[in-house]
């Protein structure tokens, strides 16, 4: 029988490889930026075209490259970082497997241009899908210049499956920021299409917090530091006043590197327990500091789960350090007894000095209950009981037994007290509302009842109201034509960079809505119109919601955008549980909802209504 098991070439393992290391173009900017920082680069610059589908260029001023180390670079396995198992345990570096550069070019095509610090001449290097093509000698500046072009050019199928430019060039952002936050002593500029989107310099942790998210963060977040033996712990928590749904900045640091990290997550929510409303999430941003030793980063390519090696004592610790910090700056809310406008009430006596004299107590030491012939004293006599038998006269009489009124003779007599009370309507109104339309009733602000010709029809006047609002604006929409209504004084929209683009992709459908948004610059939006009915709601956290929807559900097609922006908008719109209707608003609210094309279900698939047959009424009184 012949050998089947045989050495796969290179290029294959090198593509294998990618599809774990790369997976978008944002993993082509992570695994470059993070090398270049490893490289003590003072200033990173990345350009992108097509968000990267077209041209990734990172250019770093880090110590660059020899002519052999730059062809070595992209061979599997090769890297300067650690030179044996144990140095895994002991990095202090971003890269370690080696596997980053040849998972580049075995999927791209690649132009390396590099030179060392003090040389007159560096190296040109192109790879195409594994192979070289060329390597030559130029004249370039210190650092790597690398250039990856056509990102999957060599697998179709993962390049078909890549997501909208939207989409993608938000994911290259969110890793672009990550790798910002922990590294503020570095300047970053980030490109897009020749536009400047991201221009950060080195600067004080703070700022860099701010410069990515926006000025308006600097008043929500809480300074963090704890140092001990095992751990140390510095950073920034948002106030419990600063809570939100969607969109809360949450970011684990350890040793200079992003992570994920569950465990870690719902210690600071123990903290903020009962202090912000249930399912909403506060910002942070804590990095750890602990010994290389005591965590394996070793567990995924893709290096963002890490195991540390103390987890439940850091849990411990960080719950403390967070609870100590929110009770340091005040932000645990106290009893805070308003004083202003108080009544003066007056002291006992007037004179401060004046000391109260105890009440003198009379009793009798010789008095006993128990003892009928004792006599007790003046001051304790019994209240005497002579004449108590005219109390109960004309209490003789034998009580009737109770019998029930014949039904058809039973008439109730109008008493005062019955005439004194208010009707719950108005007879005339009554009538009226019998002639014209149908009585509905209200259980408990939730739901409304009424009778149909199957039995009684129970709606959730909630559910209802989405499902009413939704195909409104939907309509809107698709008619492009919103009402507005002006903004006395405009709100201030402030978004990182990374969901400028998602704003920007759903900035017509929110026109046609009637949202008024001018672009001032930097990530900040002004709100000049809002759509008239949804007074009383905040236009900045209605958009916000937005957005983040938008993110969360990646949309893709236009349909499907506009059906996520009115889904957002009615939810936001429609009446809360316990809100009370009066017969007539009820009845205008189920006239419209059974004018919908499909009244049974929200645009979620949630239930608006149920009908409870005459049959199974029926069925509950036998």
């Amino acid at each position: 029988m012949s050998d089947v098991i045989r050495l796969l070439p290179d290029s294959v393992a090198n593509q294998i490889a990618a599809g774990e290391v790369i997976q978008r173009p944002a993993s082509v900017i992570k695994e470059l930026v993070e090398n270049a920082v490893d490289a003590g680069a003072k200033h990173i610059d990345v350009q992108v075209i097509d968000a990267g589908k077209t041209s990734i260029q990172v250019i770093d001023d880090g110590k660059g490259m020899s002519e052999t180390d730059a062809r070595l670079a992209f061979e599997r396995h090769a890297t300067s970082k650690i030179r044996e198992a144990a140095d895994l345990f002991a990095l202090h570096t971003m890269g370690f497997r080696g596997e980053a550069l040849a998972s580049i070019a075995a999927v791209a095509q690649v132009e390396l241009r590099t030179c060392l610090a003090g040389e007159e001449l560096g190296t040109s290097l192109c790879i195409s899908g594994s192979k070289v093509e060329s390597q030559e000698a130029i004249s370039c500046p210190q650092g790597c210049n690398f250039n990856v072009k056509n990102l999957f050019f060599n697998v179709p199928a993962r390049r078909k499956f890549l997501k909208s430019n939207q989409t993608e060039l938000n994911n290259i952002l969110t890793e672009f920021e990550r790798i910002a936050l922990v590294n503020p002593d570095i300047s970053f500029t980030l490109h897009h299409n020749g536009t400047e989107m991201l221009n950060l310099p080195a600067i004080q942790l703070r700022q860099r917090i701010m410069g990515v998210f926006g000025k308006k963060i600097n008043q929500e977040l809480l300074s963090v530091e704890v140092d001990t033996t095992m751990v140390r712990i510095s950073g920034f928590v948002g106030r419990p006043d600063s809570s939100r749904k969607k969109g809360a900045r949450q970011y684990f640091f350890v040793n200079g590197r992003y992570m994920r990290h569950p465990y870690f997550h719902k210690a600071i929510m123990d903290a903020y327990e009962r202090l912000v409303p249930t399912g909403e999430q506060v910002s942070y941003f804590i990095y750890f500091e602990v010994d290389p030793s005591n965590i394996d980063v070793n567990i995924h390519p893709t290096k963002t789960e890490i195991k540390f090696e103390n987890e439940q004592a850091i849990w411990q610790i960080l719950t403390a350090v967070i609870k100590e910090t929110l009770g340091k700056f005040n932000a645990i809310p106290s009893i805070d007894f308003d004083v202003e406008g108080k009544p003066d009430i007056p002291a006992f006596e007037s004179s401060p000095y004046s000391v109260v004299q105890p009440l003198q107590a009379d009793y009798d030491p010789n008095y006993n209950p128990f003892n009928v012939s004792s006599s007790p004293s003046s001051s304790y006599s019994r209240p005497k009981m002579d004449g108590w038998e005219e109390l109960y006269q004309g209490y003789d009489t034998p009580k009737q037994p109770f019998v029930y009124p014949d039904e058809d003779n039973f008439v109730v007599e109008d008493t005062p007290e019955m005439e004194s009370q208010p009707s719950l309507y108005d007879s005339s109104e009554v009538q009226s509302v019998v002639e014209t339309s149908m009585l509905y009733y209200q259980y408990k602000g939730c739901y409304i009842l009424t009778s149909v010709k199957s039995g009684l029809m129970v709606i959730d006047q909630q559910r209802a109201h989405i499902r009413i609002l939704y195909d409104r604006y939907l309509a809107q929409i698709k008619a492009q034509k919103g009402a507005s209504q002006g903004m006395l004084f405009p709100d201030i929209l402030q978004l990182s960079m990374s969901e400028v683009p998602v704003l920007q992709s759903i900035m017509e459908d929110l026109s046609y809505l009637g949202f008024d948004l001018s672009d001032l610059g930097g990530g900040s939006y002004a709100i000049n119109g809002i759509p008239s009915g949804i007074e009383g709601l905040n236009p900045v956290t209605l958009v916000n919601n937005m957005v983040h929807a938008a993110i969360e559900k990646g949309c893709k097609v236009r349909e499907e955008v506009q059906d996520m922006l009115a889904l957002t908008l009615a939810k936001a719109s429609a009446i809360v549980p316990g809100q009370v209707l009066s017969n007539e608003d009820m009845s205008l609210l189920v006239d419209e909802l059974l004018t919908s094309v499909t009244p049974n279900y929200t645009p979620d698939g949630k239930t608006v209504l149920s009908v409870l047959t005459d049959e199974e009424l029926e069925k509950r009184f036998k």
